[in-house]
């Protein structure tokens, strides 16, 4: 004991200059961190940059660049492919988020219930999440087909007549977003099974002792208590079905005409199919501040949706 009273005393009475400073620290931890940041401003902030740099002019691949400052944003406020491009991204959002939202729940709910095979269905029910985009589209594609397609056929089996789908431009938004719902339903439900596994069972015993019925405890309880995890879902699924791209450009590659082109596709015409690279950056600056805006009110609603507010709901 004596010793270390020693050695602490003898560690106070050491010098300023010896004693070991931030800048010093500072020093001996930059060549660990150098590698991972020329590793990020390589992949991360000099593509961005540069993304920036050629919005700012006027370059299609094979010429010459020129400056012409905002003119590239100035001409998306008059480009009518582009404001279409804009309502079919937000459509097909919305319903791609709202739709596995609902039936994930439902999902959830039925699968946290204890039943015979709930192992093996529950594995069943997320295979369609770990299938490829391009094998997906593929096959919906022939499942979309007016008249060899199966979904007719189901259809037909009931008195319903045969639909177009994706080969009509009023249906094909909502048959592009049945794929997406159908492929990213079993991540919602994933999500929401572990928040139901988090609930505690205290609140249910005693709604049951206060002659609560199913839907009350569902409405008052288990609704409150899985907000954080419904938000999680909502962000992760906003992001996804925005830049959503293979699928869409797979099945119908934004046609009918123009009736499915969102904005990624409508910036892969620009850019590879037109060569436009001055424009098409200036779409991928509009399209990032896009995503960066949405993603962000909903990380400020995910702050403002907390247990302690969720339980204090109940």
């Amino acid at each position: 004991m004596s010793d270390l009273v020693m050695e602490k005393a003898a560690g106070e009475a050491r010098p300023a200059a010896e004693q070991p400073t931030a800048g010093r620290r500072m020093a001996a931890y930059w060549p660990f961190v150098l590698p991972a940041v020329i590793v990020v401003g390589s992949v991360i902030v000099f593509p961005w940059v540069f993304t920036i740099w050629m919005s700012l002019h006027e370059w299609k691949i094979g010429g010459a660049s020129s400056f012409v400052g905002l003119a590239n944003y100035l001409r998306l406020t008059t480009d009518p492919r582009f404001g279409e491009a804009v309502v079919h991204t937000l459509v097909y959002t919305v319903l791609a988020v709202i739709l596995p939202l609902v039936l994930g729940t439902l999902a959830a709910l039925v699968f946290h219930a204890r039943f015979p095979a709930r192992g093996f269905l529950r594995g069943l029910f997320v295979m369609p999440m770990m299938a490829t985009p391009v094998a997906i589209a593929l096959v919906w594609t022939m499942m979309f087909h007016p008249e060899l397609g199966v979904l007719n056929y189901l259809l037909s089996l009931v008195g319903i007549p045969p639909q177009l789908w994706v080969f009509h431009p009023v249906t094909v938004i909502p048959s592009l977003v049945l794929v997406e719902t159908w492929q990213w339903t079993p991540l919602v439900m994933l999500i929401l099974l572990g928040g139901l596994a988090a609930i505690p069972t205290e609140p249910y015993e005693s709604a049951l002792i206060d002659g609560a019925g199913r839907w009350q405890m569902f409405r008052y309880i288990t609704l409150p208590m899985l907000a954080p995890f419904l938000m999680v879902a909502a962000i992760i699924r906003t992001i996804d079905a925005l830049k959503s791209f293979d699928i869409i450009y797979a099945i119908t590659q934004g046609g009918p005409g123009t009736a499915s082109e969102t904005i990624n596709l409508y910036l892969y015409s620009v850019a590879f199919a037109y060569y436009d690279v001055g424009y098409g950056s200036a779409i991928a600056v509009v399209f990032f501040t896009l995503v960066v805006g949405l993603s962000v009110l909903l990380l400020y609603l995910r702050q403002r949706t907390k247990w302690t507010e969720a339980g204090a709901a109940i």
